[in-house]
């Protein structure tokens, strides 16, 4: 079944959680840990695929610019039929600095941070707010954060949003020397916080680690395991958000 979004028939409401991933692949793997797809939204330039439980899923688009968007349109939407998300969970499979975060394993995020948003000059990487503009990070909730680890064993610390995804030695270790926190990297964490702090809602960024982030190896690359790493990391997840999004509203 195919509902328009225009004719104001999304029946989303505060306790319904939007998951967010990048490419079909992961909202897939996310959906193996849900009961049944019970039917479809189409959205501006996205589908949202709604399970019969209070999970509504959405595969935004690669890199920040379109996960925001497809983000943004899915909570207007919402917020439009008087239905708003509680929560939204950007997940998918992403980079682990291997000095925290294995090929394998799980993070969750503390700070959703961007990379690269800034200016390069003789002195080095100057991000957006120390040019006088915008934000750089999101932070989830405190408890929300807790229960996602505590649920998956997931590692906590800064999942951060890149552009171009790291792949060189160099590269990663300044990434590193400048976010000596961060765990893992991906493409949509930011882009999403981004649409959600818009719309007061909060949010969660997990990421189930493929690949070390450093030197580009696609030898190295284990992306079915992160995907299965993610679908069992969700169906620990899932019941346990649920729990934390009904007692917050």
């Amino acid at each position: 079944m195919v509902l328009q979004a225009e004719e104001g028939l999304i029946t989303t409401s505060a306790g319904r959680v939007l998951a967010v991933t990048a490419v079909p692949v992961e909202r897939d793997a996310v959906a193996r840990a849900l009961p049944a797809a019970a039917e479809e939204v189409r959205l501006p330039g996205a589908t949202l695929c709604r399970t019969a439980a209070d999970w509504d899923l959405l595969a935004a688009g690669v890199g920040p610019a379109l996960a925001a968007a497809s983000t943004a349109g899915a909570l207007t939407a919402a917020a439009l039929a008087g239905r708003p998300y509680g929560l939204v969970v950007s997940a998918g499979i992403g980079g682990g600095f291997p000095h925290g975060a294995p090929v394998g394993s799980l993070v969750v995020a503390d700070a959703i941070t961007v990379a690269d948003l800034g200016a390069e000059t003789a002195d080095g990487f100057l991000p957006v707010t120390e040019l006088g503009f915008g934000t750089v990070t999101h932070r989830s909730p405190e408890s929300l954060v807790r229960v996602a680890s505590e649920a998956t064993g997931a590692r906590i610390g800064t999942i951060l949003t890149v552009s171009t995804v790291t792949g060189t030695a160099a590269r990663a270790a300044a990434l590193c020397a400048r976010h000596p926190g961060a765990l893992a990297e991906g493409m949509e964490g930011f882009g999403v916080a981004e649409a959600a702090a818009a719309h007061g809602v909060p949010v969660l960024e997990i990421r189930a680690v493929s690949n070390p982030v450093g030197p580009r190896d696609r030898a190295a690359w284990r992306i079915g395991d992160a995907l299965a790493a993610l679908t069992e990391g969700f169906g620990k997840l899932a019941p346990a958000l649920e729990s934390w999004n009904a007692h917050e509203h």
